[in-house]
Order: C-alpha cells, then sequence, then structure tokens
C-alpha cells in the first residue's frame, strides 16, 4: 500500500495499493465470479435471480479493507446499473472475503452492526468464532482452533517434545500460535522458544528470528505463519547455511507453490485444506483477453505483470513493451493458472454458493413442490443473514454447514513436501486429519512421509530423551517439564512406564527385579533337608541318636559287669534314651514351618532336655548318696533308692510338661512370614507366640542344669577311679557354657541362621553329655576290660 505523509495542509491522498498484483488472489476473485455466472445461469439455485457483484482489492491492507467496508455499508457505489433487471439499490447483501484474518475483523465490526453476513474463505483466526464480537461473521474453511490443536497432536503423533516456534505479528499468527501452544502444553510438548516477525519489520528482526532458530536445540520449528512472512524468513535463513530442521506448517504457506523453491525445506509437513475439483474453473480462469481485462484495473494489473507488456497505453520505459494481443493464457505458468492444488480457491466457491442458497431460501419459497422465485422481492441482510446460518448443501462432493460459530467441520490434509525423481520439491497428500472421528484416530496416512533432507527415519526433537521402565523423571531446575534426568528407582520401587514421573512399591511379598520394571514374588527362605547347612545338621543329629542307641546297646551287652552296675544302669538307660530324642528333636527345626511343627519342635525340646537334665540330676544325686551311705551309720540310700530316683525325674519332667501345655494352649508357636529381617525375601519362621513361655522353658533347663552343676561339683573330693561326678561337671560346664553363649547368637542370628544356631546349641549339648558321661566307660568296657572290675572301680590309686 502507498504511505502517504499528512502534513496538515492539503486534503490526504486517497489510500491506493503498489507493488505487484498477487496473482493466487486474482484466480481467487475470478472463482467468485465463475461461481455467480454458474449460479446466475442455474435453472434450480436463484432460478429467474441474477446476482451483481463488485470487486475491492484490499492489497491485504487494515485501512483499504476498512474503506471498501465503509463504502460497502453506505451504498455508495462508483458504478451501478439502475435499469429495470435490478430489483433494488446498491445495498450490499453480503460480502464475501477476507483473505487474512486482521483485515477481516475490521471488516466484520464495520459491516456487523449492519447485520450484513461475511463469509470469509480464507481467515482462520479462532477469535472470529466469537459470535459476542462477530455475530455476521461465518467462514469455509476451518478455524485456527482446530487447525492449532490438529498441528499439537501432529507434533505429539510423531514422538517430539521439544519444538521451536515462529508466528506472524499479526492476529492470524499470535491467535493461531496462542491456540497451538495451549494444546501443545496439554500434550505435553514444551516450547524453547517462540519468535514472531512481520513482512514489514526491518530486515534486522528476521536476521535475529534466523539466528534463533539456527542456535537452537530442538529439531522441529513449527511455523504459523502467513505465506508472505515465511518467505521473507526463509530468505534469511538461506544466505547462510543452518543446521538442518523439521518444519511443520500451517495451512497458509505449506500448500503455497510458490514457496518449494527453498529447497531445504523439503520434508516440511502440514495441514491444509483439502484439494478439489471445480469443473470447468481451468477454462474460466483461461478465458482471458485484451479486451476482457480492459474492463477491471485488477485483471488489468495482472495482464501487465503477467506478459510483462503496457496494456491499451504506451510503455514508460526502453524496457517496457505495448501488449500487441499475441500474449497467450495457456502458455503462462503462473500461480493463476495452477489449478492442481484448488484448496482455498474452493473455499471461495462455496462461499459464493452458501450466501446464494441462504438468498434461495429468502426468495424463493416451495409452492406445489416447486420452487417459484420473485426477483423484485426486497431481501434484506437481516434475512440472509437468519438462513446462512441454516445452509446445510452439497457441491461437487463437499458439504457445505455452519456450526453455532459460524464454523465449518474441521478436515484437513497431511501435507509433506517430497523431492520428485527429477529433483524439484513437490506438494504431497499424504493423508487426513478429520476432527470427528474418536480420539487417537483422527490422523490416517496413506503413503510413506519424507523428512528434513529426504530422510526416511522420523527426526527426533527432544530435550530429554525418555526414560526407560526402572528410572523416573527429575525435573532439571530451571527449565521446562520436558528437560529432565532420568534417576533409578529406589530400593524395593519400580515403574514399568516409560517416563514415569514416579516409582512405586512393590507389593509386600514381591520385590523389583535387576531392572526395576517387574515386582517378582519374594524367594522363600527356611532352614531346608535340601539345602548343605540343613544336610549337614540333620546328619549330625541322625549321627547323635545312632550314637545313643549304640552306647546303649554296649551297656545292654555288659549290664553284669561292674561299670555298668556301678553308674546306676536304669538311670543310664533313660537318660541314653533321653538324649536319642534330644538328637532327633533337632530334625524338626528343619523344614518348612507349620502349626504341628512349630508346636511340636519347642515342646519336644523343653521336655527332652529336661529329661535328660533330670536323669544326670539323679544321677548325680545317686553318686553323692552312694558314697555319703558309706560312712558309719548312715541310712541314706533307703531314702533316694530307684523309686525316688524315678520319681525325682518323673516329677522334674512333668513341671516342664506343665510349662509347655500351658504355653500351647494360651499363646503357641506358629508359623509366620518374616517380611523384616530382609527387604529382598521372606523368611518362613516359627513365630514364638508368647515370649514368656518360650523363655520359661529355658529358663527351667537352665534352672536344672545349674543345679545339676552345682551337686556335681560337690561330689569333685570322691575317689579318682569312679569320679562320676567329674564326668557330669566337665558335661554340665560344657552344657551351661553352649545354652549361655546361645541366647546372644540366638537373637542376633539372623532368618533362618536362627534355627541353625538353636539346633546347634540342641546338638552341641547333647554331644557334649554323651561324650563326657559315656565316652570313657565305653572305652573301658571294650578297650580296657581289665580296669571293669570292682576292685579297681573302688581303688583311690588310679595307677593301681
Amino acid at each position: 500500500m502507498h504511505t502517504v505523509e499528512h502534513n496538515y495542509t492539503s486534503i490526504p491522498e486517497p489510500l491506493r495499493c503498489t507493488g505487484s498484483v498477487d496473482s493466487r488472489e486474482v484466480r481467487f476473485s475470478r472463482a467468485m465470479v465463475f461461481a455467480i455466472e454458474e449460479i446466475n445461469n442455474s435453472t434450480e439455485l436463484l432460478p429467474g435471480v441474477r446476482l451483481g457483484y463488485r470487486i475491492h482489492d484490499s492489497c491485504a491492507s487494515v485501512p483499504v479493507a476498512v474503506q471498501a467496508a465503509f463504502q460497502l455499508t453506505n451504498g455508495v457505489q462508483p458504478a451501478f446499473d439502475t435499469g429495470e433487471t435490478c430489483s433494488q439499490s446498491g445495498t450490499v447483501t453480503a460480502v464475501v472475503g477476507e483473505s487474512g484474518s486482521t483485515p477481516s475483523i475490521s471488516t466484520s465490526r464495520i459491516i456487523g452492526p449492519f447485520d450484513i453476513p461475511q463469509v470469509s474463505h480464507y481467515a482462520t483466526c479462532a477469535c472470529l468464532s466469537d459470535k459476542q464480537q462477530y455475530p455476521t461473521f461465518f467462514r469455509t474453511i476451518p478455524s485456527d482452533r482446530f487447525q492449532a490443536l490438529a498441528l499439537a497432536k501432529l507434533v505429539k503423533h510423531f514422538g517430539w517434545t521439544w519444538i521451536g516456534a515462529v508466528r506472524s505479528d499479526s492476529d492470524y499468527g499470535n491467535n493461531g500460535m496462542a491456540a497451538f501452544l495451549h494444546a501443545a502444553r496439554k500434550e505435553g510438548i514444551c516450547v524453547e522458544y517462540s519468535e514472531s516477525f512481520y513482512r514489514t519489520h526491518p530486515r534486522s528482526r528476521f536476521q535475529r528470528v534466523a539466528d534463533v532458530i539456527r542456535g537452537s536445540t530442538a529439531m522441529v520449528v513449527v511455523a504459523f505463519v502467513s505465506s508472505g512472512d515465511i518467505r521473507l524468513l526463509l530468505e534469511e535463513l538461506g544466505r547462510r547455511p543452518s543446521p538442518p530442521r523439521q518444519w511443520v506448517g500451517s495451512e497458509a504457506w505449506v500448500t503455497d507453490p510458490n514457496l518449494l523453491k527453498f529447497s531445504f525445506c523439503a520434508g516440511t509437513i502440514g495441514v491444509g485444506i483439502p484439494q478439489s475439483v471445480i469443473p470447468g474453473l481451468r477454462e474460466f480462469l483461461l478465458d482471458l483477453s485484451p479486451a476482457k481485462v480492459a474492463g477491471s484495473q485488477v485483471l488489468t494489473e495482472f495482464w501487465e505483470s503477467a506478459f510483462n507488456c503496457r496494456l491499451g497505453r504506451s510503455a514508460d520505459g526502453a524496457e517496457e513493451t505495448v501488449c500487441d494481443g499475441t500474449e497467450d493464457m495457456q502458455k503462462l505458468q503462473s500461480p493463476y493458472t495452477d489449478t492442481s492444488q484448488l484448496r482455498i480457491t474452493n473455499m471461495v466457491y462455496k462461499a459464493v454458493y452458501a450466501i446464494a442458497h441462504a438468498m434461495h431460501n429468502v426468495m424463493c419459497p416451495e409452492r406445489n413442490s416447486a420452487p417459484q422465485c420473485d426477483r423484485f422481492t426486497k431481501i434484506e441482510p437481516t434475512q440472509v443473514l437468519g438462513q446462512l446460518k441454516r445452509v446445510n448443501f452439497s457441491r461437487n462432493g463437499y458439504q457445505v454447514s455452519f456450526d453455532a460459530n459460524g464454523d465449518p467441520l474441521a478436515l484437513y490434509e497431511l501435507i509433506n513436501w517430497q523431492r520428485s525423481e527429477s529433483g524439484s520439491t513437490e506438494i504431497v497428500t499424504v493423508g487426513y486429519y478429520d476432527a470427528s472421528l474418536p480420539a487417537g484416530q483422527e490422523f490416517q496416512t496413506n503413503r510413506n512421509l519424507t523428512w528434513a533432507q529426504g530422510g526416511t527415519q522420523v527426526p527426533v526433537s527432544v530435550c530429554s530423551e525418555s526414560c526407560p521402565p526402572g528410572t523416573r523423571k527429575v525435573l532439571q531446575k530451571g527449565k521446562p517439564v520436558c528437560c529432565y534426568d532420568c534417576i533409578p528407582c529406589p530400593e524395593g520401587e519400580i515403574s514399568n512406564t516409560t517416563d514415569s514421573p514416579d516409582c512405586f512399591p512393590c507389593p509386600e511379598e514381591f520385590w523389583p527385579n535387576a531392572d526395576r520394571d517387574l515386582c517378582l514374588p519374594k524367594p522363600i527362605e527356611f532352614l531346608s533337608f535340601h539345602e548343605a547347612l540343613g544336610i549337614i545338621l540333620a546328619t549330625f543329629s541322625v549321627g547323635g541318636a545312632c550314637l545313643a542307641v549304640v552306647t546303649a546297646t554296649v551297656f545292654f551287652r555288659h549290664r553284669a559287669s561292674a561299670i555298668v552296675r556301678a553308674n546306676n544302669s536304669e538311670l543310664s538307660f533313660l537318660l541314653l534314651f533321653s538324649l536319642a530324642l534330644c538328637f532327633l528333636c533337632s530334625l524338626t527345626f528343619i523344614g518348612s514351618p507349620s502349626d504341628w511343627s512349630c508346636m511340636l519342635r519347642h515342646t519336644a525340646f523343653g521336655i527332652t532336655f529336661v529329661l535328660c537334665i533330670s536323669c544326670v540330676l539323679g544321677e548325680t544325686i545317686v553318686v553323692l548318696m552312694a558314697f555319703r551311705a558309706t560312712l558309719p551309720g548312715s541310712n541314706v540310700m533307703k531314702w533316694f533308692g530307684p523309686p525316688q530316683q524315678r520319681m525325682t525325674v518323673a516329677s522334674f519332667t512333668f513341671i516342664q510338661a506343665l510349662i509347655c501345655t500351658l504355653w500351647l494352649v494360651l499363646n503357641p508357636p506358629f508359623p509366620i512370614k518374616n517380611l523384616t529381617t530382609y527387604k529382598e525375601r521372606i523368611i518362613l519362621e516359627c513365630a514364638l507366640g508368647s515370649a514368656i513361655g518360650f523363655w520359661a522353658v529355658l529358663g527351667y533347663i537352665g534352672l536344672l542344669a545349674v543345679l545339676c552343676f552345682a551337686l556335681a561339683v560337690l561330689a569333685r573330693k570322691l575317689p579318682d577311679n569312679f569320679n562320676e561326678a567329674k564326668l557330669i561337671t566337665f558335661s554340665m560346664l560344657i552344657f551351661c557354657a553352649v545354652w549361655i553363649t546361645f541366647i546372644p547368637a540366638y537373637v542376633s542370628s539372623p532368618g533362618k541362621f536362627t534355627v541353625a544356631v538353636e539346633i546347634f546349641a540342641m546338638l552341641a549339648s547333647s554331644f557334649a553329655l554323651i561324650l563326657c558321661i559315656f565316652a570313657q566307660k565305653c572305652f573301658i568296657i571294650l578297650f580296657r576290660p581289665e580296669k571293669n572290675t570292682k576292685k579297681h572301680l573302688m581303688s583311690k590309686n588310679p595307677s593301681d
């Protein structure tokens, strides 16, 4: 647009456009004329009614668009046919346009109060859907709200979470990018930078934006830019090589063939208005001649620009020629003649037909199933506005209707810039986006895509690589949420999804695997017969029992010998029997704990050991009584004969049996799964039930052992060759030492080793008793029979 400096001393010059005419916009205007002529020649739509029109060139300028809007509203037209063929004055019934969002906003604010409907073919700003501000605005192109959502889903679809963003500094770019960023945040997409520019900005602005793009780490650049603005930016980027970038474009520029010359943008993807076919349009566009264009200032400028000649006037310079009529539209290579990508052109075509259908519904009510049109009916813009809200028709296979906001159904093609075999870049449709489909199914691709620099692999554009299962995301301080570190899950926790924000603990009886992405059942551990420790302990247990049986056999076969007779054979056999039970009792501690085994192992242990200690105590008392009975006048043995010995053993054992019975009745031992000793495995063990019962059983055994030890010490001065008390003293010393050391070892041993310590204490004390008390006797019986005499046993000198 020509800019005028006002000096406030003269009337300002009228606004006028400068520069070359946009061939693509000329095609849009000619498509409108084509549609109007089709309607005027139709016998079904507005039959007998001819539509008139006037085309204004706004030069993509808001002031010029505003000037045109005022001319439309006040009815002042430079030329108007007042003949009888016209039904009314030059009041405008509807407006088609504008191509840009900002001029459309200005136009709608002016004509809206007059209820004049406006149908735009290219204004996509989501703000125009606000019926409070723009009540008469409609459009045949989807709102940027749908486009922004489609672009956000497109970026997310290919896994890009770290992007750059550029936009036109206009209503189209600012509102569109705001909608995109809002949708992108919901999809978990982060933006490294967001820059704006406009075609009228100085070159330094474009240089700064280009440098930001070159220096960024984001591979993907989303451009919500008009075609004219992006061209200037790409020219600036082309001046100095930059790293490869994957461009994602809005429909305003991604389908513009004039931009395909920027080869470094090959692989660009974006959404575009679907291609269409308008029968007869190409022939109409080419049906131009100097005589036809002479009556239109816009067409005259187009003709002169396309063929580089002056039409109907002399040339101003030596380089210019006068159009001589030989110019051939058929050979012209221009966006005006390119009908291979009819996208926005179809939006113009649909806009004209939408207005015509609304007027048809006003002027042509059906009578006798046939429309009757009265061309002299005065039409008010308000009537057309009301009918536009209800139009619903199909033209050339394309459905036309508007929702409550004046927007059509959102349907886009997925566009990809691909290199052809000849090396040129082509616009290729590779799929569709349909907003009416269920979530996750909006995108449908039917061809392979190519990417930045012709690559076949989807480029990666992330701030941080995805965190694998077994880790969690920890945001980097001061950076967007897409920038994070991957931290392994702590002990006992897992994450089984990619990019998990948190780890969660496994259930109580489960533990993570090595990768910490799966919870596995914890291994169950107990002292088993199948492991080395269990086999060793079981072997010693059985071996000890066999040793007791062998010893008893030796004593039985030599029961008439002096050494056996002197040892109170009845108590000796009972002691050997109890020792065999003590050895075998340890077997109940091996294997998987159960209700019965837990109760049996502790009670059997308590009773058998008390039986054993009672027998030793009985023998100790017998020894003491026997030698005291040799004193003159002593009658002590009659008070501790065999009946009393049996009663003593039975009484001591009965007390332990009573303690065990109370323990089992009140709070018996039971099997539990120990989950606290080891985090990574389960220990099957027997809970004591009542700790008092357990320590009462153990304490009673200790009490008897101490008593037995004390009595044996008293008898240590007896004759050397038969000092049974010394043997008992030594055995009980070992017995007590074992069980005293057992207590801290039992408390501190973890898991199954607690059971192993208990078994070891039982075996060690049992072996101490059987070896200390019976080993020397068996040796004499088997290998030194000469000492197995009463004389030798009663001798005070061991050498005799």
